[in-house]
């Protein structure tokens, strides 16, 4: 299985724009530029779409992981903070935070954890990236 993303780019790093879009069409020309990633201008930026990609798999990697243990979550809310910083090599992604909260039926903390935990590093965006990843889990009641 292979998924497609695009991206063009016009003119110079400071006055020139870009759009990005995706082969399933959820991103369609979305507009990116040095102000949305540098700054705050409007429009995304390839380090938000890192993060939106990690919540998004490690929610479905924590759910997957929650069934194996007999779990059946009612609700999983995934926030990714990645920290783009310039370092001695240039604009890196330094660090990844992700912070969960679920609502789980039936489920203790270790439990919990321990999928928390399992998802954090077999998610396919975690396994990806090597930025420092960690992670808050809470168990909502």
């Amino acid at each position: 299985m292979k998924r497609k993303a695009s991206a063009i780019w016009n003119g110079g790093l400071k006055d020139g724009n870009g759009a990005i879009s995706t082969e399933s069409g959820a991103l369609a020309a979305k507009q990116y530029s040095f102000s949305t990633r540098f700054e705050n201008g409007t429009g995304t930026n390839p380090e938000e779409l890192i993060a939106a990609a990690h919540a998004g798999c490690f929610s479905m990697a924590f759910s997957a992981e929650l069934g194996k243990a007999g779990m059946n979550p009612a609700s999983i809310t995934t926030t990714a903070t990645v920290n783009f910083e310039k370092t001695d090599a240039g604009f890196t992604l330094t660090a990844i935070h992700l912070e969960t909260v679920a609502k789980v039926p039936g489920a203790t903390k270790e439990a919990f954890d321990a999928a928390a935990n399992a998802a954090k590093v077999g998610c396919p965006i975690s396994r990806v990236l090597k930025a420092e990843i960690t992670l808050d889990a809470k168990l909502e009641a």
